[in-house]
């Protein structure tokens, strides 16, 4: 599939964030903790989360839908010999976050298995994290090499303290499931704490867990023999939000997000601003305030500005490709520094080739040196190579001169729900076609 693009056409208009796909993920995957009914709302109805959820279904888990992104689950009966099927391993290696059902089923069940997981080709992305993790709790774990297969297994898992190498989102996040029914208390110091870890947290407690410490990078956890259901509604999507805002800025747009999560946000509007994004915060919706020219700040002693993610409340690397994008059309310089995955700012080279001054200094950092809109970019051909980057894509050709394409949007669905239809809404003109 691809979209055709044309480009120079001012948006006006409201968007409305879907779920975070993040949490989503992590919540669904929650559900395997209990065999009572589990109500989720606000879900998004992307690739990556209906192919979880329809993953859920096969292992045999009863799900309902009551209008859009509301679905029911129970998962009273799992078939845990599905797990050793081929089509088992076909769908969870398709989708990096199936990861996350191997901690509410060793919880629950003693044993899981999964294959290497998919996802975005964005650079190495290792799990010891979450295997450590389990190992710590008592758990055997396995890794056939000849197939790819992770297994672990563990009759009755135990309590423990564990220093984490890594503040690893979906590491904590399934660490933390599996030791809500692990006997006595488990410690887990250098946790990842931002919002949607906070939100499955929450949930948990709610389930019955004891957890303390939500909100900070140690959290305790007091074993529980089992959790009950529960309703949880998912946040916006914090990592939308601040694609809206740099596509506001890039097409000269006045865009209002409505029902943003302000208060989740932590310093995405503060770092847009850095970037000279003029925006009126008003309740819990952001309104985009429409500019012909921007600046990019400087450091106090005048040195060029730099940007880089860092574990929440840093920032999310998942917004590095789209501030890039915003800065190719500012006024001054800034380095983009992405300290995670080292193959996420290859995609500069299409934005080179739509006219960007941007100079890649290694896998890890670009200078963008911003042409403030004195030479617009330029349509081009191109191709998504992941879902932010694809997104950033999508941003520069909505500004650029003339009709732009790019192929493999399927990666831009894996995280943005019917973007197409949305943006046409508040005057793009996106034409998707098979």
């Amino acid at each position: 599939m691809k979209f055709i693009i044309e480009g120079q056409r001012k948006l006006k208009g409201e968007l409305h964030p879907q779920g975070a796909k993040n949490e989503a993920l992590q919540i669904i995957s929650a559900v395997l903790l209990t065999p009572d009914k589990v109500v989720i709302k606000n879900i998004p109805e992307i690739a990556d989360v209906l192919n979880l959820i329809d993953l859920l279904k096969h292992l045999g888990v009863q799900i309902h839908k009551h209008g859009t992104g509301n679905f029911e689950f129970e998962a009273k009966e799992v078939d845990m010999e599905y797990l050793k099927s081929d089509e088992f391993r076909i769908k969870s290696s398709r989708l990096r976050g199936s990861v996350m059902i191997m901690g509410p089923l060793l919880a629950r069940f003693g044993h899981a298995c999964m294959p290497k997981p998919g996802g975005d080709k964005i650079g190495r992305r290792r799990m010891d994290t979450h295997f450590i993790g389990f190992q710590t709790l008592g758990a055997k774990f396995n890794f056939d090499t000849n197939d790819s297969f992770y297994t672990v297994e563990a009759k009755n898992l135990k309590g423990a303290y564990m220093l984490l190498d890594e503040a690893s989102v979906t590491g904590t996040a399934n660490i933390l499931m599996a030791a809500t029914m692990a006997k006595g208390t488990t410690t887990i110091y250098n946790a990842a704490c931002e919002p949607y870890l906070q939100q499955l947290s929450k949930m948990l407690n709610r389930m019955g867990a004891k957890i303390s410490g939500i909100g900070s990078n140690l959290l305790t956890i007091e074993g529980v023999d089992s959790l009950s259901g529960t309703e949880h509604t998912i946040l916006p999507d914090m990592i939308e939000v601040g694609s809206f805002i740099g596509l506001a800025a890039m097409t000269n747009g006045e865009i209002t997000i409505k029902n943003a999560g302000v208060e989740h946000l932590g310093i995405i509007p503060t770092t847009f601003k850095r970037l000279g994004i003029k925006m009126e915060i008003k309740n819990d919706d952001i309104k985009v305030i429409p500019q012909e020219k921007y600046e990019i700040e400087t450091f106090i002693d005048g040195s060029i500005m730099t940007i880089a993610d860092a574990t929440w409340p840093g920032l999310s690397p998942d917004l590095l490709s789209i501030m890039l994008v915003v800065a190719t059309q500012a006024k001054g310089s800034v380095l983009i520094h992405q300290k995670m995955f080292e193959s996420r700012l290859f995609f500069v080279d299409k934005l080179i080739d739509m006219g960007a001054q941007i100079i890649l200094c290694d896998p890890h950092r670009a200078t963008v040196i911003g042409l403030n809109r004195q030479n617009m970019l330029r349509a081009s051909k191109m191709t998504s190579p992941d879902i932010r980057a694809g997104m950033a894509l999508l941003i520069a050709a909505l500004s650029a001169e003339g009709t732009s394409e790019i192929d493999n949007i399927g990666q831009i669905d894996r995280g943005y729900q019917n973007i197409d239809l949305r943006l046409n809404n508040i005057g793009a003109n996106i034409i998707r076609l098979e």
